[in-house]
């Protein structure tokens, strides 16, 4: 069945980087589309970024733009984000997805930005 395990959330400051990974399984990762959405305390599902399946087409939200990078490597079966000049408005639990609307996810990874 479809596995989705993201890692790399963690406490970080304003200003500072971080590095998710999401391990997939279970599907042809190679030949899917794949994204990140992101859930904010009370809030819901809110899309992030979008990668093609050769990673040629790279679409990112209005507010991410700029900061954050997708990518994936389609040997390792791996999606990615590189998260770059992190506001407190990105905290959130963050996931890989099957699907723009994060239907198809996996257990989330929590991102806390705090000084």
């Amino acid at each position: 069945q479809v596995q989705l395990v993201e890692s790399g959330g963690n406490l970080v400051q304003p200003g500072g980087s971080l590095r998710l990974s999401c391990a997939a399984s279970g599907f042809t990762f190679s030949s899917t589309w794949m994204y990140w959405v992101r859930q904010a305390p009370g809030k819901g599902l809110e899309w992030v970024s979008s990668i093609s399946p050769g990673g040629g087409t790279r679409l990112y939200a209005d507010s991410v733009k700029g900061r954050f990078t997708i990518s994936r490597d389609n040997v390792k079966k791996t999606l990615y984000l590189q998260m770059n000049s992190v506001k407190s408005e990105d905290a959130a639990v963050y996931y890989c997805a099957q699907d723009r609307a994060g239907t198809s996810r996996g257990q989330g990874t929590q991102v806390t930005v705090s000084s």
